[in-house]
C-alpha cells in the first residue's frame, strides 16, 4: 500500500475510533448503532467494517487504547520512586485507581468491556498493561512463588474498588477510603517483603 494511502487510512480508523468513542460515552454502548458511528465521523458504514468489523471491534480497540493509557500513567507516575521497592508498589497501585476511574473511557473500560468482550478476553487486555506492571512491581519484593498469586489478588482488589468507585464519581469520601485501603495493602507487602534476593 502507498505510504500516503496508509496514511489516510489511520487516519480514517481514529476519526471512526474517535467518534465511536463519543458516541459510546454520550449513549451507551448498546444503544449506539454502527451509523451513529459512521455518520459521527464523517465516513460510511463500510468505512467503520474495514476497519474494526464490528462494533464489538470497536469496543474492542477503545478497551486496548485505556488500558494502555492506565498503563502509561502508571509508569509515569511510579518512576520517581524506582530505588524504592514499597513506594514503588504504592505509587502505581495509587496511580491505577485513579488512572482508570478518571479516564475518559472509564465506563467503557471497566463495565461495558468484560460484559460484551467476555471476561476473558478483558482480563487478558488488563494483564498486557498495568497487571504486568503490577507484577514487575512485586517482582521486587517478594519471592518469585509469591508473585504471581499477589498480582492476582491485588489486581482483583483494585479492580474491585475501581468498580465501586465508577458508581460514585463524586464521592471524595469513596476514593480517599479505596487510597487508605491499598495504603494498608501495601504496608502488608511491605512488612512480609524479603527483598529482591529472596526471589529466586
Amino acid at each position: 500500500m502507498p505510504r500516503a494511502s496508509a496514511a489516510d487510512a489511520a487516519l480514517t480508523a481514529q476519526k471512526v475510533l474517535d467518534a465511536a468513542l463519543r458516541c459510546f460515552t454520550e449513549h451507551g454502548y448498546h444503544a449506539t448503532s454502527v451509523d451513529q458511528i459512521a455518520k459521527s465521523a464523517g465516513v460510511t458504514r463500510g468505512a467503520v467494517y474495514h476497519h474494526f468489523h464490528d462494533k464489538t471491534g470497536l469496543l474492542r480497540a477503545i478497551v486496548r487504547a485505556g488500558h494502555e493509557r492506565v498503563a502509561a500513567y502508571v509508569v509515569a507516575r511510579s518512576e520517581p520512586h524506582e530505588d524504592d521497592p514499597v513506594a514503588l508498589l504504592r505509587s502505581g497501585c495509587h496511580a491505577f485507581v485513579d488512572g482508570v476511574t478518571q479516564d475518559e473511557a472509564a465506563r467503557l473500560i471497566l463495565i461495558d468491556g468484560p460484559a460484551a468482550l467476555g471476561w476473558t478476553e478483558w482480563r487478558a487486555l488488563d494483564e498486557a498493561a498495568s497487571m504486568s506492571e503490577l507484577r514487575e512491581a512485586l517482582a521486587l519484593l517478594v519471592p518469585t512463588a509469591q508473585v504471581e498469586a499477589l498480582t492476582r489478588l491485588l489486581s482483583g482488589a483494585m479492580n474491585e474498588g475501581v468498580l465501586w468507585l465508577i458508581h460514585r464519581p463524586d464521592d471524595r469520601e469513596a476514593r480517599d477510603a479505596i487510597h487508605r485501603a491499598l495504603d494498608q495493602l501495601v504496608d502488608a507487602v511491605g512488612a512480609s517483603a524479603t527483598g529482591p534476593t529472596a526471589a529466586s
